[in-house]
């Protein structure tokens, strides 16, 4: 990766090293902050802290957090430097793990959960756009890469550390979450950018561009490919472990598969944007994540789940490196922050509606195989809009 420098008054920050920091805060604010709670959840009702209702109402605190992140990150970048605001969200999420180490009440719980969700959203919203302008623009996809792999890495460390952790005990795995996301938070401290034109005082003073016809569609694409992925991050080990019948273990080694794919996709869909360009990537994303969505409904053979697994797992975190690409190749620099913002939120938004909607189908009486099926249709739909969004733009010019 070229390096760039920030402008820092006494010292400057390699490229190489604010893109680390940026990977350090997805791997907090998303890698542990989220996926951290799906092994612990079992954990927490056979414990006795919770019931299994308000244990799952926790989970959708985090959501809600990570949708209010996202909505007011924008706002909070107007008032604050980037590198303290980063740090203070980090910071937020390890008062959050230590926190909810003390099951006083749900409404406490409530509260922490909702606020790791918070920093999540700020952090996903702010991370990547500090860091990107010290990066030389044919680098960007694999520097996007790098820093999203955090959300793979998460994954793969709540599948692994977690259990671990639990043979001390349900307090002290909260408080050993807590302390690798504050050895996270020390080890990025040194490596944020200072002030910068597309991230400084001035740019934040600047109006910000208005979307246009383009950036438009992709914030619907975003939203509709999140739709598309929830049938896997919600109901893929349910679908094995007892809808295929399974079991639980094999439920997760299929998890395991996803957070592989979630650690090598970011950098291998940034690498090919670098080469191809983002738009084609994209498009070539929507129909490859339709497909594997689609697989579980068609079939429940190893092979087939395996590699749907796989795929869904490199694009969770993946198609995040494709939008940030498409928003910097659509907006001029002092607008790019803000359209990481609409789109971020448009994210959650989509995730949480889906979550809800899907879940009220499954309630009802709807299979497996038709969340499946629907999912692919949102994807296939984010590839019409895109299809059409590109047709106009050419008509336009």
């Amino acid at each position: 990766m070229r390096v760039s420098a920030a402008c820092v008054p006494g010292r400057t920050v390699p490229a190489w090293r604010a893109t680390l920091a940026g990977l350090g805060a997805i791997l907090t604010g998303i890698g542990l902050a989220r996926f951290a709670y799906t092994p612990l959840l079992p954990a927490l009702i056979q414990a006795g802290w919770f019931a299994a209702s308000p244990a799952a109402y926790l989970g959708a605190a985090n959501l809600a957090g990570y949708l209010a992140g996202a909505l007011l990150a924008r706002r909070l970048a107007e008032r604050f430097a980037a590198a303290p605001l980063l740090r203070g969200m980090m910071l937020l999420v390890v008062a959050a793990f230590v926190a909810c180490a003390f099951p006083l009440s749900f409404l406490w719980y409530f509260a922490w959960r909702f606020a790791a969700g918070f920093a999540g959203g700020a952090l996903m919203a702010l991370a990547a756009p500090t860091v990107l302008p010290l990066v030389s623009a044919d680098r960007r996809g694999l520097a996007s890469g790098v820093i999203f792999t955090g959300v793979g890495l998460g994954i793969i460390a709540s599948g692994t550390l977690v259990p671990l952790l639990l043979r001390l005990g349900l307090a002290q795995t909260w408080l050993g979450l807590g302390g690798i996301c504050l050895l996270l938070t020390a080890l990025t401290w040194g490596g944020w950018p200072g002030e910068t034109p597309a991230t400084g005082a001035a740019g934040r003073q600047g109006a910000s561009p208005g979307p246009g016809v383009p950036v438009i569609a992709l914030l619907l694409e975003y939203g509709l490919i999140a739709v598309g992925l929830v049938p896997h991050m919600v109901f893929l080990v349910d679908f094995v472990a007892r809808g295929l019948g399974h079991g639980l273990a094999i439920g997760s080694a299929y998890w395991v598969l996803f957070g592989v794919g979630a650690t090598v996709g970011p950098v291998l869909a940034g690498a090919v944007a670098d080469r191809v360009g983002f738009r084609r990537t994209l498009r070539l994303g929507f129909v490859a994540q339709a497909a594997a969505v689609a697989l579980p409904a068609l079939t429940g053979s190893t092979p087939a789940l395996a590699l749907s697994s796989l795929v869904i797992g490199a694009f969770v975190p993946g198609v995040s490196v494709l939008v940030l690409g498409r928003v910097n190749e659509l907006m001029p620099a002092e607008g790019r922050r803000a359209a990481w913002g609409w789109a971020t939120t448009a994210f959650a938004v989509g995730q949480a509606v889906a979550a809800y909607g899907f879940s009220f189908l499954f309630a009802e009486g709807a299979g497996y195989g038709v969340l499946f099926l629907l999912g692919a249709a949102a994807l296939l739909a984010g590839l019409l809009i895109d299809l059409g969004a590109g047709g106009w733009a050419a008509w336009r010019r």
